[in-house]
């Protein structure tokens, strides 16, 4: 009994020698250092095929899982995660910043609900000559910080320090803590490539860690996209929302949880569930999506501090859905929702926006007299462009008005842009020219089809030579009908109306004998044509060969032609 008192006493006098060795290194310090150590945890990262990448350390700076590591440990990982002093697993959520030239980063650990022990930050940089403490991550409660002391600091990055220390770093303390007399952080440790010095080391200012954020150009940023690990959103709504444009044509299921994620972390913005709608309502169709979409635009429009902006939105959704559905309708999602929904916007903000959506869901339902109404009110305003002077045309067209009428608009149209006209007005010219032939009017509509070749630099197909054909026919300019005829043919030689209208030109023009040349062409490539034969027995008759005119018609009687017996009738 004596003995086991015995060594008990020595244990005691062992410990308290222990304990008073730590405290005259350490002071009072090892009453923050414990609960410091909590703090500190080592991490794992993998790549892509789960295999581990490295390891390493970090520790929290907030209670909520903010952390900070080096970002050397994180390129090329995939999945990360940490270990705490307590020995949990606990998995890295997303990453909020990093700087890859300093080697530090910045994220954030999914702490599952519970609160992480985590580090002060210290206001002041340690003066040089201060002690200072290496904090290791440890698993063991005893573990001591390592004592060093500050060599010299210099700054960095505007207002940062970078520290020099000694002595220098032992295995694996990348990334552990630096702490000053107050248990404070102030710098985390970092790897140096002097091996020859080893009684040095260096640690970058916490501070400056700490800073490095996510913003709306950091999806274009090399050092970040080298981790595959889920990137924060900026903090601020503003540059969150422009990060979500960016991203819309990224990975869609990238773009997806952004979408979430923006709405957990901003739930009363009504553009996040918009957005998320767009999002269910291109993906599919199906009724459970659709339910989905529908919900968020409800949110959306809850949650709106500006409800006429919210219900433009959301007549869009509807319209557009309706639009490309027009046999699968969801619910009340009709072209009459959408219409009363962005009335109700444009009475509470009558913007020209607002009013181009009214123009054409109203044209969409075929109500084209109050269509052409609101784009009325569009074209009075800064918004007016070539495309609402368009739509006004069209609708006027539709209408049944005059074509001065339809002209004048388009006219508008077209002035919208400055010869040399380039592709932007191509569609414009084609469309006035169209009308202009329809009007009867074949030499201004000449002029559009010409202007239209040169703004789209001569790349056309053969269906434009076979509609210019056809204009320049009717307004007497056979020559280049000719032209035309023969270019349409050429960019489609097995398209046989090309190759009668050419035919018909030159009997127009006296050529009777090169008609009957270019029909027999056409006879060979398919001799079941009848219109062709018939074509043929009139160029024949215009030379006087009755006879191998009427064997011509009589051909074409034989496969079908419906006006051949008039002309039997006629001429025979």
């Amino acid at each position: 009994m004596k003995g086991i008192i015995s060594k008990l006493v020595l244990l005691l006098i062992v410990f308290n020698f222990q304990s008073s060795i730590l405290n005259l290194v350490f002071g009072q310090n090892t009453k923050w250092a414990d609960k410091a150590r909590q703090a500190v945890f080592s991490i794992v990262t993998y790549g892509t095929d789960g295999k581990m990448l490295g390891t390493g350390n970090g520790f929290f700076v907030s209670e909520d899982g903010v952390a900070l590591s080096d970002y050397t440990l994180f390129r090329g990982a995939s999945r990360a995660e940490i270990i705490n002093a307590e020995g949990k697993r606990l998995q890295v959520l997303e990453i909020m910043g990093a700087n890859e030239m300093y080697d530090v980063l910045k994220f954030k650990v999914e702490m599952n609900g519970q609160k992480s022990s985590a580090l002060t930050v210290a206001a002041n940089a340690p003066a040089n000559g201060s002690r200072v403490y290496l904090l290791p991550y440890s698993t063991q409660k005893n573990t001591a910080p390592t004592q060093g002391t500050v060599k010299e600091s210099s700054r960095v990055a505007g207002s940062y320090q970078y520290y020099t220390l000694e002595p220098a770093l032992q295995d694996k303390m990348v990334s552990c803590p630096l702490m000053d007399a107050n248990g404070q952080v102030f710098a985390l440790a970092q790897q140096t490539s002097d091996d020859t010095d080893k009684n040095t080391c260096y640690a970058m200012d916490v501070r400056f860690a700490m800073a490095q954020e996510i913003n709306a150009l950091s999806l274009n940023d090399g050092s970040l996209s080298s981790i595959g690990i889920k990137k924060a959103l900026p903090d601020s709504e503003e540059q969150a929302l422009v990060t979500l444009f960016m991203a819309s044509t990224a990975n869609k299921e990238a773009y997806a949880m952004l979408l979430n994620d923006f709405i957990t972390k901003f739930p009363n913005n009504a553009d996040g569930y918009v957005r998320r709608a767009t999002y269910e309502l291109g993906l599919s169709l199906d009724e459970a999506t659709l339910a989905k979409a529908e919900a968020d635009l409800d949110k959306a429009l809850e949650v709106s501090t500006d409800k006429a902006e919210t219900l433009y939105e959301r007549a869009n959704l509807i319209y557009n859905y309706q639009l490309t559905n027009p046999e699968q309708t969801y619910k009340d999602w009709t072209f009459e929702k959408a219409l009363n929904e962005v009335r109700e916007a444009v009475a509470t903000n009558d913007l020209p926006a607002y009013n181009q959506l009214e123009s054409d869901i109203l044209f969409a339902m075929q109500n084209y007299a109050e269509a052409y109404k609101a784009i009325e009110k569009v074209n009075a305003s800064a918004l007016a462009s070539a495309a609402t002077w368009y739509n006004a045309a069209h609708c006027k067209e539709l209408m049944n008005a005059s074509s001065d009428e339809v002209i004048s608009l388009m006219d508008k149209c077209i002035g919208t842009f400055t010869p040399p006209y380039t592709e932007a007005a191509a569609p414009y010219l084609l469309e006035r020219a169209r009308i202009y032939s329809n009007a009867e009017k074949y030499r201004p509509a000449l002029v559009d089809y010409d202007e239209y070749l040169k703004a789209v630099n001569g790349k056309v197909n053969d269906q434009f030579y076979y509609l210019r054909a056809q204009c320049a026919m009717k307004a007497k300019a056979f020559q280049r009908a000719m032209e035309d005829y023969v270019e349409a043919i050429q960019l489609n030689p097995d398209e046989l109306t090309y190759r009668a209208e050419l035919a018909v030109v030159n009997m127009r023009v006296g050529r009777n004998e090169e008609a009957v040349k270019i029909l027999d062409v056409a006879i060979a490539k398919d001799a079941t044509y009848a219109e062709l034969y018939r074509l043929k027995g009139l160029a024949l008759l215009q030379q006087k060969k009755n006879k191998d005119a009427r064997v011509a018609f009589d051909k074409a009687k034989e496969l079908g032609d419906p006006q051949v017996d008039a002309l039997i009738e006629k001429y025979f």
